[in-house]
């Protein structure tokens, strides 16, 4: 049992990865399935869906980066004058406190302690590299596990169902099927918040002259992915970038993504995954801390499906057997207004 632990443990990260491309699996089941259904062999089916995905993708990808690095070579070309700018502005704010203003203004002008030296970047570059090379072989890996689950499920439907007794496979398929269909769901709310951000944010980056406003927009419509704490890693670019117009701007800009991401979080969010998922926004938030703070990134992306995954097993294998209790409304009605004294 210890060494099965520590072997899990070292292999996380991939157990990981593969959860995830599992998940992607059965979401992208969902238009595979609908095509066999119009009598289209599950093979072609499947390959016809996957060209869709690696066509759409290619295209924002040809479209985008680009762009962003455009962008980002503009960023790092313009830094010392946005540095200057910055520590200037900084040094304005505590202009009655010399001491203070007179240090922000002698760390902002020193430049070399911002940039580093040419063998960081020299060894920088070969440990990127090296990563990318490996992120690629993964991503390929990444991309079979999803074709061979989604155009031959029988046998790995074979093996799920073997983990059941057959008394509780009723229960294990009604599970599995529930979590299809919330993960189809979570999908479509991101691609539909996403969107909004994503038309609200370039406009509103247009008008304030922030260059690359629609690259920065097209990077929203992925933010929801991760859970409230996404819109936020996508406004850090624009956010850098809107130095080059000046502070104010950038604060500006980082005031309206802090009201924009408090909007659709509270707001848009929650009605959207709500109408597709009936999960509430305290236990997405839970899992999330959860997941991020035991797997990263990776972790912070699997937050929705894994809360998708326990709610359906929930139902299925323990709620559904409880005894309905009709004074439920009334009892939780007597804890949220109960009297004060």
């Amino acid at each position: 049992m210890i060494v099965l632990l520590w072997l899990l443990f070292k292999v996380s990260s991939i157990l990981l990865l593969f959860t995830l491309a599992i998940v992607f699996a059965l979401i992208i089941n969902g238009p595979v399935s609908w095509l066999e259904k119009k009598k289209i062999k599950r093979p072609i089916a499947s390959l016809i869906v996957f060209s869709l995905i690696l066509l759409v993708a290619t295209l924002i990808g040809w479209l985008i980066f680009p762009k962003i690095f455009e962008q980002l070579q503009s960023l790092l070309l313009n830094l010392p004058n946005y540095i200057n700018k910055l520590s200037a502005t900084a040094a304005g704010w505590f202009s009655n406190y010399p001491d203070i203003s007179k240090e922000i203004s002698k760390n902002g002008s020193d430049f070399t302690q911002w940039i580093p030296s040419t063998a960081t970047l020299f060894t920088g570059a070969k440990n990127y590299s090296a990563m990318l090379l490996g992120g690629f072989f993964l991503f390929i890996l990444f991309a079979c596990i999803i074709g061979y689950a989604v155009s031959k499920p029988r046998p790995l439907l074979e093996i799920y169902y073997s983990f059941f007794d057959v008394d509780k496979r009723e229960k294990a398929q009604i599970a599995l099927m529930h979590t299809s269909k919330m993960l189809i769901g979570w999908i479509r709310a991101n691609l539909i918040g996403g969107s909004i951000e994503a038309v609200f944010s370039t406009i509103f980056l247009s008008i304030m002259g922030v260059p690359g406003a629609w690259v920065w927009g097209a990077l929203a419509i992925v933010a929801e992915l991760i859970p409230n704490l996404g819109f936020y890693l996508m406004a850090i670019p624009p956010i850098l970038v809107a130095f080059s117009v000046g502070p104010y701007t950038a604060l500006w800009v980082l005031l309206f993504y802090i009201v924009m991401s408090e909007i659709m979080s509270n707001f848009v969010m929650p009605r959207l995954l709500a109408s597709k998922m009936d999960i509430h926004p305290v236990s997405t938030l839970f899992m999330l801390l959860v997941m991020g703070s035991a797997f990263g990134l990776m972790g912070a992306l699997l937050t929705v499906p894994t809360v998708a995954i326990i709610k359906a097993y929930y139902e299925a294998f323990y709620k559904i057997n409880h005894e309905k209790d009709p004074l439920l409304d009334k009892r939780i009605d007597k804890v949220i207004y109960q009297p004060l004294s």
